[in-house]
């Protein structure tokens, strides 16, 4: 090898001489010694060695920098090529030493076979490489493990000294995890793309380059471009108290919050939906002016926009939660009585029903339980009476079980109608998969009979509507037999037929299929002839029909108000269809625990002309336009006060009208017909 082709493997420059072993040998026999033998004695006293570094100390400024970092670096000023020569001078002196050869030299000599030993130091560098790598190898994976070790040994002296200090919270009992709730299955994408592939579903959701930023990621709702830009509308949440496990907490509005939503109470008494968009536009994200609006373009057909305004209100609540409050751990609470919760039930509600309409029934029933589990005791959106329909849609017919098994020792679930059919006909289907072992079909439609026929005797009024809906002409000997005649739907409670109604306005078309009416076919005949053999259960059923369902609890009819079904709110009781329903908080609770009320407004016939009076006296609202009912026993405007404004703005009204005087002179036209007699 040429001199040139060693200078440009060491990254030297025309013109430097490379000096021999002898030359530095003076300045790092100490180290190199010390490393094999052990400290020696020099001419500067011995040297100390600090524990734990291995490999050649030269007396390099630059110390922090790798050796084999400086090889492979660029050249600096002649720095590298400095180095370069150390540690090749230094590695021969150390292979001379071991083999034995070495002999002592004198300062200042230098060495003739200047290019040989250099190759050889080379070669003897890259054998010293290697097993410093391997060293490094072995030195890191003994650390690695005995980091682990360490690591594990931390965690369970936390554990043990969390678990002595801060005892964890009590388990959820047995019913409570049936509300537990998964992320992934809020989000209705997931459910698509099972259905239809993720090429088909984000096919136009491709990242754009220029996309708003909003503040934080959500769970409910994906925000769009579209939306206007997010600025805190003065929705916040806090935390009440915390106690038996449970978390209960309660949305606020600020001051400017408060005047947004008298503005929009105003605006909702105009029965103009323009005055709501005038208010959107300065109160974007106002959650109660969202949901008006929503249902206004639901009534016009445009699903589109009533969806996109549904989920602007869920975001804006979202960004509003408390940093504790969680959707999935099914143990914070809101209370319904506080109008400020109310929004987040019915933005909730809303948005499950536009995704079951829109074929997502797996994330609907998600939502259903994330509603159910903000106040499972009172439930006042009485999502019991949908969860079975969600559940059998979603085919997720173990958790239909599940749930009643769980709940019926404390609720009474059967004695609901849609859970005494439902359940059933879960365990029909489940009897029709072919994955499960004979035993556990055979199983299941043995149970399915069981409470099929149940039902049957304890709700004699479903069959015959259901046949209807179903489209089924049932037999003659079960038209003519009188336990399910006519009768048995004139007898049965009002509160029981509406929730038959809204069973079967629901859920009806479950039961169209061949293989499900065939069954039900052998359960009735079967249920006849217990009826005929006189079994004693039938009394029984028909006495408790009498004195469960007398009336219907408020809950119940806000359910049904919310549905929609024509059939059940056709049954709703005369209390209920008198009285105004507002979309955004319909049948509020007799007991509502109000935050702020709403100020004072002048009454109209202070200020307001005679005939606005008049025809805004028509509105079925007029008797609650005067004064606003306060929370502490504040009693609303009289209906007798009401009528005698109304006397006196008729008055008003006739004395201001002038009729026509027949005897009153007026002109004569050439081409008239003449006067009236």
């Amino acid at each position: 090898m040429s001199r040139r082709a060693l200078r440009r493997l060491r990254g030297e420059q025309r013109g430097q001489e490379p000096l021999g072993p002898g030359a530095l040998q003076f300045g790092f026999r100490d180290d190199d010694d010390a490393e094999e033998e052990g400290p020696k004695p020099g001419p500067g006293g011995p040297r100390p060695r600090s524990p734990g570094k291995e490999g050649v100390r030269v007396n390099n400024r630059f110390e922090l920098i790798n050796i084999e970092d400086v090889e492979e670096g660029p050249v600096v000023n002649g720095e590298k090529s400095d180095g370069l020569r150390t540690e090749v001078v230094v590695s021969g002196s150390k292979r001379k030493s071991q083999s034995g050869s070495a002999e002592p030299r004198k300062d200042g000599e230098v060495d003739d076979r200047t290019g040989p030993l250099e190759q050889s130091n080379v070669s003897g560098k890259l054998r010293k490489k290697k097993k410093k790598q391997k060293n490094k190898k072995s030195s890191a994976g003994e650390t690695s493990e005995n980091g682990l070790e360490d690591i594990d040994r931390i965690l369970e002296r936390i554990e043990d000294s969390s678990g002595s200090l801060h005892p964890s919270p009590p388990l959820l009992s047995s019913r409570k995890h049936v509300l537990y709730v998964e992320h992934r299955h809020l989000n209705p994408d997931t459910e698509l793309k099972r259905y239809f592939g993720a090429r088909a579903v984000l096919g136009e959701q491709r990242p754009r380059p220029r996309q708003r930023v909003y503040p934080k990621c959500t769970w409910l709702t994906t925000p769009k471009n579209t939306w206007p830009r997010y600025a805190k509308p003065g929705l916040s949440m806090r935390l009440l108290e915390s106690k038996k496990g449970l978390s209960f907490f309660a949305f606020e509005h600020s001051e400017e919050y408060q005047q947004t939503q008298h503005k929009f109470l105003a605006a909702v008494e105009s029965m103009e939906p323009n005055n709501i968009v005038v208010l959107l536009q300065t109160s974007p994200y106002h959650v109660d002016s969202l949901l008006q609006l929503s249902d206004a373009c639901r009534f016009q057909d445009d699903q589109e926009m009533a969806r996109d305004l549904v989920e602007r209100a869920l975001y804006s609540m979202e960004c509003a939660f408390h940093p504790l409050f969680s959707l999935t751990s099914g143990t914070c609470r809101l209370d319904y009585r506080r109008p400020e919760n109310r929004s987040f039930y019915l933005a909730l509600y809303k948005q499950m029903s536009f995704l079951e309409k829109r074929g997502c029934p797996r994330t609907a029933l998600e939502y259903c339980k994330l509603i159910l589990s903000l106040e499972p005791d009172e439930d006042p959106l009485c999502m019991l009476l949908l969860v079975d329909h969600l559940a059998l849609r979603a085919r997720n017919y173990e958790y239909l079980i599940h749930l009643f098994q769980e709940w019926e020792a404390h609720r009474n679930l059967s004695q609901l109608p849609n859970f005494a059919f439902s359940v059933p006909l879960a365990y029909f289907l489940l009897s029709q998969q072919a994955d499960l072992p004979e035993e556990e079909l055979s199983s299941a439609r043995e149970k399915a009979s069981l409470l099929v026929r149940q039902a049957l005797i304890m709700f004699p009024g479903v069959l015959m509507p259901l046949l209807e809906c179903c489209s089924v002409r049932p037999d003659a000997a079960v038209t003519c037999h009188p336990f399910f005649g006519p009768s048995s739907e004139i007898s049965q409670p009002p509160a029981l037929s509406q929730l038959v109604s809204l069973y079967l306005g629901r859920s009806h078309f479950l039961w169209k299929e061949p293989s499900i009416m065939s069954w039900l076919e052998e359960n009735v005949r079967a249920v006849l002839q217990a009826v005929d053999a006189g079994d004693p259960a039938v009394a029984e059923c028909e006495s408790r029909r009498k004195v469960l369902y007398q009336r219907a609890p408020r809950n119940i009819h806000r359910h049904v108000v919310l549905s929609e079904i024509k059939e059940a709110v056709a049954a709703l009781p005369p209390e209920v269809t008198t009285q105004s329903v507002m979309g955004f908080d319909p049948l509020p609770p007799s007991d509502t625990i109000y935050s702020y009320t709403r100020p004072e407004r002048l009454s109209p016939v202070s200020h307001g002309n005679t005939i606005a009076l008049f025809f805004r006296s028509l509105l079925p609202s007029y008797s609650m336009e005067g004064e606003r009912q306060e929370d502490g026993g504040a009693e609303g405007l009289d209906h007798n006060q009401g009528l005698n404004r109304l006397m006196l703005a008729v008055r008003d009204m006739m004395a201001t009208f002038h009729f026509h005087d027949p005897e009153a002179p007026h002109e004569d036209h050439a081409e008239g017909d003449g006067e009236w007699d």
